[in-house]
């Protein structure tokens, strides 16, 4: 897949996040039915929140996510929406889940991606001065 530029009314943006994050106690849970049904909650809160799924591998501990997002949604707002509504939703409809205090653990991996180094764009940003 290519990159995905989003435009809201006077920006343009290209915000993408990797997240790792993992049930609680790292057990092995994301499986079977429950990793289907996981898969399409995380699709509709995508569509709902207008957050475009780059990537999504759903291993039995844990989660890889590559969201492009707008840039108003912080990382932190994106990881306790999903969080939330999955642990929610999931733990309603498999009863096996509900022993655990809670589903996921409250940290989690981010990072940012884009088409070009931090050192390019340091790079250009200097050569500016110079072009003028």
């Amino acid at each position: 897949m290519g990159q995905e530029y989003r435009r809201t009314t006077a920006t343009v943006s290209l915000i993408n996040y990797h997240f790792v994050f993992c049930p609680r106690y790292r057990r092995k849970v994301l499986v079977k039915h429950v990793e289907a049904r996981f898969k399409e909650l995380v699709q509709e809160l995508c569509v709902a929140n207008d957050w475009l799924i780059v990537t999504l591998e759903v291993m039995p501990d844990h989660v890889h996510l590559f969201l492009n997002v707008l840039p108003t949604d912080s990382p932190a707002d994106v990881m306790a929406k999903l969080k939330g509504a999955t642990s929610r939703d999931l733990r309603k409809e498999f009863p096996h889940l509900t022993h655990l205090p809670s589903l996921w653990t409250r940290s989690y991996f981010v990072s940012t991606a884009g088409n070009v180094s931090s050192e390019t764009i340091k790079r250009y940003v200097e050569e500016q001065k110079k072009r003028g």
